[in-house]
C-alpha cells in the first residue's frame, strides 16, 4: 500500500453543522466578510443571467413546471409502492438494496461494505445525501480516506471547509483563493499543483485533473449519490459537468450509491421532463455535459458489485406533513439560492446545513426536527419575497412553507407568545379614535425627544427580538391628523 494511499483526507472544520450557532448569529458574522459578499454577488448574478436566457428559449416552460410538480406529487402520494418496485427492479438487475432509517444506520452499512473490500480509500461523486449523513467523517473514523472528485467539492475538501451551495459548493471562494489552496494542500495528499500555476480556470482544472487521475485509476470502491432513481427499470441517474462522475461510475470494481427515498421517479418517460427542467434551472444550460445512467451490474463492463442504500433520515416525517411534503419535490437545482437576496448576502455557511438557502430553510427543520436552535432559526432566514417560488422548476411553495414552519416553531417554544399580545394591542389602538390618537401622541413624543435619529432600536424586551433584525423608522414628529388640522382645518369646517 502506498504512503499516499494511507494518508487521511483533509479534515473538515471541527464540530458538526448542529454545533453551529443559529442563523441570525451566523448571518451577522458572514455579512462582515466583504470578499465573501463580492464572490457571491458575482457568481449568483452570472448563474441567474444564464438561467433567464435558457428558460426564455422554452415557450412551454410553465407547462414543464406544472408537469414536474404533478409527477413529483403523484410519486410522493404512492411512494411506498414505487420504492418496493424500485427495490425489485434493482435486485433483478443484479444490485443489492439496503434500507437505512437514519444517518447512523446508513453510515454503518457503507462502512461495513467498504471494509469488507479490504481497502483504505474510496473515490466519491458529488452527493448531497452523503454530506447530509456526514459519511466522509464516518469513513475517516473507520480509517478510510474518502476522496471528493467534483472540482468544487475538491476545493472545499482541500480547504478544510464546508460546502456553501447546492450546485457550486465552493461558490464562496474566488480563483485566487483556489490557487492558494491547491498550492498549499495538493502536495500533502497526492500529485502537487505546479509551482508556477496561475489562477486561470483552465490551469486550475488541469491541476485538479492530474491530482485526481491517480486516485481514479487506483480506487477499487466508489461512492455516489443519484439525482433520480427509476422505479420501473432500477436505473440510477447522475448529472454532472466535469466527467468525474463518469470515472467513478465505470472504473472501480464496487459501486455504492446512497440515495434519498424521495429521488424515485415512476418511469423513464417521467425523467424526460426533469432532464429539461434541471439543467436550465441549475447551470443555465440546455443540457448537462454528462448524464450517466446505470442499471445494476453488466458482466464485464463497469462495477461488478453494485449496492444501493436507500435512506429515510427524516423524509417520512416530512412526507406525513401535508404542508411540509412539497419540500420533497426538490431536485436540488439551486435556483432558489441563486435568486434569494438573503443567500446572496450571507452565503451557505450561515444556514448550518449541507442544504442552504430557501430550500434549506424549509427542508432542514423537517428532516432534523425543530428541537435544535439552528433549525428553529431557519424559517426566519427569509424576507418572504416569493422569488424562490417563481424560479423553482417543481413549484415548491417555499414562502408558504416558511410561514407554516414559523408557526410550528412558535408553538414549540415554551413561554409567552408575543404575537397574540401584539395583535391585541393593535386591536385596542384601532378600535377607538381616542386610543389611536393616544398612540400617535406617544410616537410623536419619541420623535421630538430624539429629533436627529432616523431609526428606533434596538428596543428593550419584548420588542428586542424584532428590532435586532429590522430597522424601525422613527415616527414623524407630526402626525397626518395634526398636519391636516393645522393646514386644512378651515376647509374641513
Amino acid at each position: 500500500m502506498s504512503t499516499e494511499a494511507m494518508r487521511r483526507t483533509p479534515a473538515p472544520p471541527p464540530g458538526t453543522y448542529l454545533g453551529m450557532p443559529k442563523f441570525q448569529k451566523n448571518a451577522k458574522e458572514q455579512l462582515g466578510n466583504e470578499q465573501l459578499r463580492k464572490n457571491l454577488r458575482h457568481a449568483t448574478g452570472t448563474i441567474r443571467a444564464k438561467r433567464v436566457l435558457r428558460v426564455s428559449e422554452v415557450p412551454e416552460w410553465e407547462e414543464l413546471r406544472l408537469a414536474g410538480e404533478a409527477i413529483k406529487n403523484r410519486t410522493l402520494r404512492h411512494l411506498d409502492r414505487y420504492l418496493v418496485q424500485l427495490e425489485e427492479s434493482l435486485t433483478k438487475a443484479g444490485a443489492t438494496v439496503h434500507w437505512a432509517r437514519g444517518a447512523a444506520e446508513a453510515n454503518a452499512i457503507v462502512v461495513a461494505l467498504v471494509k469488507a473490500k479490504d481497502v483504505d480509500e474510496v473515490v466519491k461523486v458529488k452527493s448531497m445525501a452523503t454530506q447530509e449523513i456526514e459519511l466522509n467523517e464516518a469513513l475517516e473514523e473507520a480509517g478510510v480516506a474518502a476522496w471528493e472528485t467534483d472540482l468544487a467539492e475538491l476545493i472545499v475538501q482541500l480547504g478544510h471547509d464546508r460546502p456553501s451551495h447546492i450546485l457550486v459548493p465552493a461558490i464562496h471562494r474566488n480563483r485566487a483563493e483556489v490557487r492558494e489552496i491547491f498550492l498549499r494542500e495538493m502536495k500533502q495528499y497526492g500529485t502537487p499543483a505546479p509551482e508556477d500555476i496561475t489562477d486561470d480556470p483552465a490551469e486550475l482544472a488541469s491541476a485538479a485533473r492530474r491530482h485526481l487521475r491517480e486516485k481514479f485509476l487506483r480506487a477499487k470502491v466508489a461512492i455516489s449519490g443519484a439525482n433520480f432513481a427509476i422505479a420501473e427499470t432500477g436505473t440510477l441517474v447522475v448529472v454532472e459537468s466535469e466527467g468525474n462522475g463518469r470515472m467513478c461510475l465505470t472504473l472501480p470494481e464496487t459501486l455504492i450509491s446512497v440515495v434519498g427515498i424521495e429521488k424515485v421517479l415512476p418511469t423513464t418517460a417521467d425523467l424526460e421532463v426533469f432532464m429539461r427542467l434541471l439543467p436550465r434551472s441549475s447551470t443555465g444550460e440546455r443540457m448537462n455535459p454528462y448524464t450517466s445512467m446505470w442499471t445494476g451490474v453488466t458482466p464485464g463492463d463497469g462495477p461488478q458489485e453494485v449496492h444501493v442504500v436507500l435512506i429515510d433520515n427524516g423524509r417520512t416525517h416530512a412526507l406525513a406533513d401535508p404542508q411540509g411534503r412539497p419540500a420533497l419535490r426538490c431536485i436540488r437545482c439551486s435556483a432558489c439560492l441563486n435568486i434569494c437576496p438573503v443567500y446572496e448576502r450571507v452565503g451557505g455557511h450561515a444556514y448550518g446545513s449541507v442544504y442552504p438557502g430557501p430550500i434549506g430553510a424549509v427542508l432542514n427543520p423537517q428532516l432534523r426536527g425543530i428541537e435544535h436552535p439552528i433549525d428553529q432559526s431557519l424559517p426566519y432566514a427569509s424576507s418572504l419575497c416569493g422569488a424562490c417560488f417563481e424560479v423553482c422548476p417543481v413549484r415548491i411553495p417555499i414562502p408558504d412553507m416558511l410561514v407554516h414552519l414559523r408557526k410550528e416553531v412558535a408553538d414549540h417554544k415554551a413561554g409567552v407568545h408575543l404575537e397574540p399580545i401584539a395583535i391585541g394591542l393593535a386591536g385596542w389602538a384601532l378600535s377607538d379614535r381616542k386610543h389611536f390618537e393616544f398612540v400617535e401622541g406617544l410616537a410623536s413624543l419619541a420623535a421630538r425627544v430624539l429629533p436627529n435619529t432616523h431609526y428606533l432600536g434596538p428596543l428593550p424586551w419584548p420588542a428586542a427580538a424584532w428590532t435586532r433584525a429590522r430597522d424601525l423608522p422613527m415616527p414623524p414628529q407630526e402626525s397626518f391628523r395634526q398636519w391636516w388640522h393645522k393646514n386644512r382645518g378651515e376647509e374641513q369646517q
